[in-house]
């Protein structure tokens, strides 16, 4: 098997945005998983790999990729966001809040500000 190259890596990112778009998340982490072993700091890999362990109900090592991603770029809201979803499903609904509000925050999208619930003073 050939070495990967950046092109490479470039068309596995690709293709694993359309594997995820196909609702075909367990592929779409094979192909990032090399792509992230040869760049661990793409955080727009880690996003998207994030991404497909959430629609893939794992949500251990979602909550994981996001934190990474939200170490490294700490005002992304969609990451908070998605941190907060992944939080809910996995019954953790009191430590999405602040995720939430921090997403509202940084970027006020209706479906950021809704899952806020500012109007709820907790």
């Amino acid at each position: 098997m050939a070495e990967p190259t950046p092109e490479t890596h470039v068309i596995d990112f690709r293709s694993a945005e359309r594997l995820l778009d196909a609702r075909d998340p367990r592929g779409a982490v094979k192909l990032l998983d090399s792509v992230i072993a040869s760049h661990p700091e793409n955080t727009a890999a880690r996003l998207l790999r994030a991404r497909a362990y959430f629609a893939a109900a794992r949500l251990r090592p979602a909550e994981r990729e996001f934190q990474h991603v939200l170490e490294r770029e700490p005002d992304n809201a969609f990451a908070h966001f998605a941190l907060g979803r992944t939080l809910v499903r996995s019954g953790r609904p009191e430590e999405a809040v602040r995720h939430f509000r921090l997403a509202a925050a940084l970027d006020p999208r209706p479906d950021f500000v809704a899952a806020a619930r500012f109007e709820d003073k907790g």
